[in-house]
């Protein structure tokens, strides 16, 4: 269905169903699609239909399953995206050119590298932690807190970036020191799950 200039889907995904919104696209039921990016948002109310979704994902592309270029879907970033989105109005992150070299960051006094954050994520599951970085991400006011990629130089891929959460400012570039609660296996839901995260933290700009 469409409200505005966006279309709201409900996706069966091997027999879990799921919500998603993106750019405004021809579909009806039955239709197989695809979409990439997307972040989840739990109790949205669209003021457009004067619905409540218990939990939808706003993607960035959304368009007809083995359709070429999309040439029934656009691209959005998130300054287009409906009202309420997690992101919508604000900057979309990016990132600040090269990450760290190994051994270029040191670690925090008494703190974990980001490798050793992944590690060691069973013990220290729910601890507070400090940890020392380099700022590759920085998106704002993202289910109401802004979100940070962290890296070191430490850990192989799929373990060296460091996902953190604050109500802080951080720039791209920026050297910080992180002292936050970890959490492991986080799931926000519609298939986001974080091996790590780094919760409710205060980040010291170096």
């Amino acid at each position: 269905m469409d409200g505005g200039i966006y279309t709201y889907v409900e996706i069966d995904e091997g027999g879990k169903k799921i919500w998603a919104v993106g750019p405004r696209m021809k579909v009806v039921v039955g239709d197989k699609v695809e979409f990439r990016g997307g972040m989840p948002m739990p109790n949205y109310h669209s003021r457009t239909l004067n619905r409540t979704f218990e939990s939808i994902l706003f993607v960035s592309e959304l368009h007809l399953a083995g359709s070429p270029d999309m040439p029934h879907g656009l691209t959005m970033d998130s300054s287009a995206m409906p009202p309420g989105h997690p992101g919508a109005g604000a900057p979309t992150g990016k990132a600040a050119g090269e990450a760290p070299k190994a051994g270029s960051i040191s670690k925090a006094k008494d703190g974990y590298t980001v490798e050793e954050l992944f590690s060691n994520k069973d013990q220290l599951n729910g601890k507070t932690i400090a940890v020392r970085g380099k700022v590759v991400k920085f998106s704002s006011e993202i289910m109401g807190k802004n979100w940070v990629h962290l890296q070191d130089g430490t850990g192989t891929s799929g373990a060296n970036d460091l996902t953190v959460t604050t109500d802080q400012a951080a720039t791209a570039g920026d050297t910080i020191l992180v002292q936050g609660t970890l959490r492991k296996d986080k799931d926000f839901g519609a298939g986001y799950l974080y091996n790590v995260i780094i919760e409710d933290a205060k980040i010291t700009v170096e």
